[in-house]
C-alpha cells in the first residue's frame, strides 16, 4: 500500500466526511481532486471501502453508491415509505424504477449517446413514453420475458400488470399525487424521488430537465454495459433494429 503524507490523509478524510454527510462537495473539492494525485488516490480508496465511486461534474463532486451493498445505498423500503402509497408492493417499486429508466433514456437518441439530445421532458409525454415501452415489452413472448427477468433482475411481467391495472379515469384529475392510483401519480412519485436525489429539476409548466449530476451518472453507469447489463439496449433496442434495417 502506498504511503501518503499525514497532511494529505487528513485533508482527504475531511473531504470524504463532507461527501459522506452531504453526498456532494463544491467546485474547490473538484479542482483539488483533479490536481492532487494523493487526494484523488485517497478519496478513491475511501469510496471503494464503502462500495461507492466519486463522480464529478465541472462544479460538483458526488459520492455515489456502486452497488446495493453500500451503506449509502437507498433501500427499497425507504423509497416505499417516502414516495409510494401505503401498502405499496415490490411491483410498485419495479414500476417506479422502470419509469426512471424511461426518463433517462428519453433524453438520449441512441444507445451509448454521450450527450442529451433534448432539454426537457413534459409529464404527459413521460406517461406516453412509458406506455410505448410497456407496449414494446408486451411484444415479447411470456416465457422470454420470464427468462429476461432473471438476466436483468426486473420483473417485466409485473411491471406490465401494474401499469395496465391503473385506473384510466383518474388520468383526467387536475391534481395528481402519490395517493392517487393512476399513471400520472406513478410519474409524480418518480419525479419527486429524482428531484430529491438531485437528478432532475422542475422547470415549470409540468416539465423537468436533467441535472449535471444525472448526465454524469447516466454517461458513466447507465451507458456502460459493465453496470447496466444492457438494460437500455433491451428497453430501446427495437428502435435501433429499425434504424439498422432502414440503412440496408
Amino acid at each position: 500500500m502506498r504511503n501518503y503524507p499525514e497532511q494529505k490523509v487528513i485533508q482527504a478524510f475531511q473531504l470524504y466526511t463532507v461527501l459522506a454527510r452531504h453526498g456532494v462537495a463544491g467546485e474547490q473539492a473538484v479542482q483539488l481532486y483533479k490536481s492532487d494525485d494523493d487526494i484523488r488516490g485517497l478519496l478513491d480508496m475511501f469510496s471503494r471501502e464503502v462500495d461507492c465511486v466519486i463522480v464529478l461534474t465541472s462544479e460538483q463532486m458526488f459520492l455515489v453508491p456502486r452497488t446495493k451493498l453500500s451503506p449509502f445505498h437507498v433501500s427499497n423500503d425507504w423509497i416505499k415509505r417516502h414516495y409510494l402509497r401505503s401498502g405499496a408492493t415490490n411491483g410498485d417499486l419495479y414500476l417506479l424504477y422502470f419509469t426512471v429508466l424511461v426518463l433517462f433514456g428519453s433524453f438520449y437518441d441512441t444507445y451509448q449517446s454521450q450527450e442529451p439530445t433534448r432539454q426537457f421532458l413534459g409529464m404527459d409525454e413521460w406517461v406516453h413514453l412509458v406506455q410505448e415501452r410497456i407496449d414494446q415489452l408486451k411484444q415479447h413472448d411470456p416465457d422470454e420475458l420470464k427468462q429476461l427477468e432473471q438476466e436483468f433482475s426486473y420483473n417485466w411481467r409485473l411491471i406490465i400488470e401494474k401499469w395496465d391495472a391503473m385506473d384510466d379515469i383518474k388520468e383526467t384529475a387536475k391534481k395528481q399525487s402519490g395517493n392517487t392510483i393512476s399513471r400520472l401519480s406513478v410519474i409524480d412519485a418518480a419525479r419527486r424521488f429524482l428531484i430529491d436525489q438531485g437528478l432532475i429539476v422542475d422547470i415549470g409548466n409540468h416539465e423537468v430537465a436533467l441535472t449535471e449530476k444525472a448526465k454524469t451518472i447516466v454517461q458513466r453507469f447507465f451507458m456502460e454495459v459493465e453496470y447496466n447489463r444492457g438494460i437500455f439496449e433491451f428497453i430501446y433496442g427495437f428502435e435501433r433494429e429499425k434504424d439498422d434495417a432502414s440503412d440496408q
